[in-house]
């Protein structure tokens, strides 16, 4: 499955001769001359449970390069990229309508957005791949001023024209390496936060403190009413119930650059509909044909399964330091700078991971209705340290280790890192419903950055508009500003050892072992410098490190 020189490229193409399996249930014999089907079969549901975890990974990279075609499925001709009915019926998205780069469906599979570095599917994109994010409640963008039905094409929820930055917000594709600990990480953040949440008493406050990364305070009013006013870092849905006696779910969503998306399953769900009008059975139902293209059971529960597994297993990233001593030394001192200056203070270099969240499941236990839940089918379980999966992984210091560190670069929070006169702000905070004015309000908050592979997964910031690190350091404002004026007044040394730093920071050649590595990909050999300064030669990920506590 591994194996081979391109190992981690997509091979794409027609599935010659081939016909898929329906969802649920065997289908009667039909010719397989002359057509045209993105892969040779589909997984039946409970398959992802009977056939070997690499061909698992290996179907579900399938399924991510596959380039889909209408006898597939693609396409969605009654439906929005939010998965409800067009506003129009009447004007089925088909034809001339069927592709549309601002409200979707916009891509033919998930590799020609996700690509980079080295044409790994899962990775970051180009500029030319960003996404119009919330342009999928339109069915068809226009911007003609003789379209007045709203959210048809060329005027909102409201009867409001829109603009191309007014309609939609402008995101870089996101590198998915690593995956499978960032969530972890997420659900374990969650759990504490969940645990400090039920033990809080009527009248008191009690801190949200995990791993030392502190989401404010919350209260439990005399009344038995909730106070969730000093909850920070979180987005609106994780702190907003149904009613004031209901608790906060305090739900950490580590996916989209707003934190609007709590698991893998769920930003695959949404992505097939919106960018390719792949409709999966476990959202839309099976036997059911809600978008109206003439194809049923899209895809099946496991073929959605073997896709979030895929980007779980991801290799991680890791860091590159040349030999060169001049360079060697710029990324030491730069190191020191990043915390020196504030960065490392939301860039968290690295956060513990428990012993007992090594293992990936599906489903996520928070997942949100419209995905697969717990309960509703077997737990699958993957161990992410598996050393049969792609390379390079985290390992634990000793075989003995509870916690093994993931040098990620993040705190998993929503931060405030925008000027409000910045041109970059987006237009549409995603986290709250369109018909409330707050929606329209914009946007100045998005997840900490997580660092690691980001210096070879350009462009950079949320909006990818930026085509070097030390222009998105710059623009750093808002909760960032004074990292940002103490970088400003760094010598000029300090502030290009920070830049050689981050440029460390990549992700590596397919099937690479080791973490740190030179400029020729091997273990990376110190000269007396890092000694010197007193450092250990190993990678974040394998330092042994008790809970942060704070």
């Amino acid at each position: 499955m591994f194996a081979g020189k391109y190992r981690n490229l997509c091979i794409v193409g027609f599935a010659f001769a081939a016909i898929p399996l329906a969802a649920q249930t065997p289908v009667a014999h039909v010719s397989r001359i002359g057509q045209e089907h993105a892969i040779d079969r589909h997984l039946a549901d409970d398959d992802e449970f009977r056939i070997p975890l690499l061909e698992l990974v290996d179907h579900g990279k399938k399924v991510f390069c596959a380039n889909w075609t209408d006898q597939d499925g693609a396409g969605r001709p009654l439906t929005k990229g939010t998965g409800k009915p067009v506003s129009d019926p009447t004007a089925p998205l088909k034809g001339a309508r069927g592709w549309n780069r601002v409200s979707g469906p916009d891509a033919n599979s998930c590799a020609g957005c996700h690509n980079q570095p080295y044409g790994i599917p899962g990775g970051g994109g180009d500029l030319a791949t960003g996404v119009f994010v919330l342009g999928q409640r339109f069915d068809f963008v226009t911007f003609s001023s003789k379209d007045n039905l709203p959210t048809r094409g060329a005027v909102d929820e409201s009867g409001r024209p829109v603009t191309l930055e007014s309609l939609a917000n402008f995101r870089a594709t996101t590198g998915m390496f690593g995956a499978g600990y960032l969530e972890m990480m997420a659900r374990e953040i969650t759990e504490d936060l969940q645990a400090i949440r039920d033990s809080i008493k009527r009248g008191e406050t009690r801190k949200l403190v995990s791993k030392g990364i502190s989401f404010g305070v919350l209260t439990r009013r005399p009344d038995n009413t909730w106070d969730i006013s000093g909850v920070t870092g979180l987005p609106r849905i994780s702190v907003l119930s149904p009613t004031p006696l209901d608790p906060p779910t305090l739900v950490i969503r580590p996916w989209h650059q707003a934190s609007n998306v709590v698991s893998l399953r769920e930003f695959t769900n949404n992505a097939f509909n919106q960018h390719h009008g792949m409709q999966s059975t476990e959202r839309f139902g099976v036997d059911r044909d809600p978008d109206g293209d003439g194809v049923v059971n899209e895809l099946t529960r496991a073929d959605i399964t073997a896709a979030a597994v895929y980007q779980a297993v991801l290799q991680v990233p890791g860091q590159v330091v040349p030999n060169d001593p001049e360079i060697e030394r710029a990324v030491l001192n730069g190191e020191k700078v990043f915390s020196k200056i504030g960065c490392a203070t939301c860039h968290i270099p690295a956060l513990p991971l428990s012993r007992r969240n090594w293992t990936y499941t599906e489903p996520n236990p928070f997942n949100p209705t419209t995905n697969l839940r717990v309960g509703q089918a077997q737990t699958l379980k993957v161990d992410l340290n598996d050393p049969s999966l792609p390379q390079p992984r985290l390992k634990p210091a000793s075989p003995d280790a509870q916690w093994l560190m993931v040098p990620a670069y993040t705190d998993f929070k929503l931060h405030d890192i925008t000027d409000p006169k910045d041109s970059y702000v987006e237009s549409l905070d995603m986290n709250w419903p369109v018909w409330a004015e707050k929606f329209r309000g914009g946007n100045r908050k998005f997840l900490t950055k997580r660092l690691w592979g980001s210096a070879n997964e350009p462009p950079y910031f949320h909006h990818g508009l930026f085509t070097t690190l030390r222009t998105s350091v710059l623009a750093h404002a808002g909760e960032a500003l004074d990292s940002r004026k103490a970088f400003e007044a760094l010598p000029d040394y300090d502030k290009d050892s920070l830049i050689e730093f981050l440029k460390s920071l990549q992700v590596l050649p397919p099937g690479t072992k080791d973490l740190v590595v030179d400029e020729n990909y091997r273990p990376k050999v110190w000269s007396g410098t890092r000694q010197a300064a007193g450092r250990q030669a190993v990678a974040p990920g394998l330092a042994k490190s008790p809970p942060m506590t704070r």
